[in-house]
């Protein structure tokens, strides 16, 4: 019990009035937090473990929400794999934290287009091109923006191939000045060539 209307494991008994009314209570707590947004089973469970202390009755509400379709791991994680402008490494890992079988996981990403979610990327890198085109070095800054949404990476050189002549050149640093390497370098005293 850890929310404010957590209800006491002590003075609940199941078939009892106040068994029901808890009941009641926390099962429209659950249909008004999937009305919000879909939820895994594992974040609907998080949040009424916050309002009731009673894994029997916890269980029970969870079990009607399915039962009544309110609540489907599987459709949670179609409406995530259906997300455009994430690829499928950024759609496994939200999948995950949103308490997911893996089993299921793998399932929703084998059933994604490669060539929609390659698609996918060319759009979202055609839609940020003019702004990488300005880093001191583009195609860096490109490619790891795109690592980031969660593209692979064999998709992510594909692209910037494609795009290549419209990046600038990455901007060099300027070559070490002569003193340095004259004063570190063969004549005596230096690193990594022990000393007198």
């Amino acid at each position: 019990m850890t929310g404010p209307d957590a209800e006491p494991a002590a003075t609940l008994q199941p078939d009892t009035p106040e068994w029901e009314a808890a009941r009641e209570r926390l099962l429209g707590y659950a249909f008004a937090a999937l009305s919000r947004r879909a939820l895994s089973e594992a974040e609907l469970q998080t949040r009424l473990q916050k309002r009731s202390d009673r894994p029997e009755l916890i269980r029970h509400v969870l079990d009607r929400v399915k039962e009544l379709g309110y609540q489907n791991d599987e459709t949670v994680a179609e409406g995530e794999a259906r997300r455009r402008g994430v690829g499928s490494y950024r759609v496994r890992q939200k999948l995950k934290q949103r308490g997911l079988d893996e089993e299921l996981i793998a399932e929703v990403l084998e059933a994604r287009d490669p060539g929609a979610e390659e698609q996918d990327a060319r759009e979202q890198l055609a839609r940020r091109l003019p702004g990488f085109a300005r880093k001191k070095n583009p195609r860096a800054s490109a490619y790891a923006w795109l690592t980031r949404r969660g593209y692979p990476s064999d998709v992510i050189r594909r692209l910037l191939d494609e795009v290549a002549g419209e990046l600038p050149e990455p901007e060099r640093p300027a070559r070490a000045s002569s003193f340095g390497r004259s004063t570190f370098g063969r004549s005596g005293g230096g690193w990594g060539r022990g000393g007198s």
